[in-house]
């Protein structure tokens, strides 16, 4: 029986690197999917497992799984009932986005970090490419970063073709396990290249018909940091439904939401129409964004099983 780290993820296979440094290709074992993980990956990049090694000494079994820190996880794209596992473990998550070229949504913005507050894992947002932007742009990208920065999230701009930024993030990633997730097209792979020069990461041009990513990171890997810590990078998400999230709860992930809605006349309040709601009352005096009042709103439909189905 070997420990060690799981550093990749291809489908039914991964790379465990056990704590001596052996490398091995595992499956995991038939019966660890019935202890009522409901998720399409019952163990994930970042996770710490125990292995038995085969006859043929080359793979082995993964046959448990040391209790998690953290994680995250997304409903699964293509069955309602499950959820996917993103990582496990982390110190770090970096929200990868672009206002432009591709646009990254305020919702997908909204949904990922509401999914990290309930599984409290920090998150940094970078806003990418900001060599592109026009004027209107980098004043809406500086919006956004007003904006979440003011609710304690940390925002920086970036442009992984100039290296604008890229030692400010190299700071913000020492010595920390970080998962590095994004839209497709934003490019996450160009600024991983630039943070491990051996990494090789494929990047792809932009759709120019429809402005939009993609995929080229097909299974989700770890790469060591030459400066210390290390990055979990995961293919390219389109959207992020949420999962286990009950109606009641979904409130309590926005920062702001939360925070005022101590104040509402009754302890339940939706936030949507009772009287002496606190949450609406800010909203109608500016002081909750609009962008995230609708992200809270769509995510109160969650349990609506076909709306993940679509893009946020």
């Amino acid at each position: 029986m070997l420990k060690g780290l799981i550093i990749r993820n291809t489908g039914s296979w991964y790379t465990v690197r056990t704590d001596g440094g052996q490398l091995f290709e595992c499956k995991v074992k038939g019966n660890f999917r019935l202890k009522g993980i409901r998720s399409t990956n019952p163990v994930a990049v970042g996770d710490r497992v125990t292995i038995t090694l085969q006859p043929d000494g080359v793979t082995a079994l993964i046959n448990g799984v040391e209790d998690r820190k953290n994680y995250v996880i997304r409903k699964a794209s293509n069955l309602s009932k499950q959820s996917h596992i993103i990582a496990a473990n982390v110190d770090l998550a970096v929200l990868v986005v672009t206002v432009a070229h591709p646009e990254t949504s305020t919702t997908f913005i909204d949904r990922f970090l509401a999914s990290t507050e309930a599984y409290r894992v920090p998150v940094a947002i970078v806003f990418n490419k900001v060599d592109l932007l026009d004027d209107e742009e980098m004043q809406y990208m500086q919006n956004l970063s007003y904006l979440y920065d003011c609710l304690g999230y940390k925002c920086l701009p970036c442009s992984a073709k100039n290296g604008e930024g890229v030692e400010a993030l190299k700071e913000l990633l020492r010595d920390k396990v970080t998962l590095f997730s994004g839209n497709s097209g934003v490019g996450k792979s160009t600024l991983l290249n630039q943070l491990v020069p051996d990494a090789n990461a494929k990047t792809a041009e932009i759709s120019v018909a429809h402005d939009t990513g993609q995929h080229t990171t097909t299974f989700s890997q770890l790469f060591d940091l030459p400066f210390g810590g290390s990055i979990i990078d995961t293919p390219g998400i389109k959207g992020f439904g949420t999962f286990d999230m009950e109606r009641a709860e979904v409130g309590h992930y926005f920062r702001e939401i939360f925070q005022i809605g101590c104040d509402c006349k009754y302890s339940d309040c939706s936030h949507t129409h009772e009287p002496g709601c606190a949450v609406l009352q800010a909203l109608e005096g500016q002081r909750i964004a609009p962008s995230r009042y609708q992200s809270y709103l769509s995510m109160l439909d969650d349990k609506d099983e076909q709306k993940y189905r679509q893009g946020y």
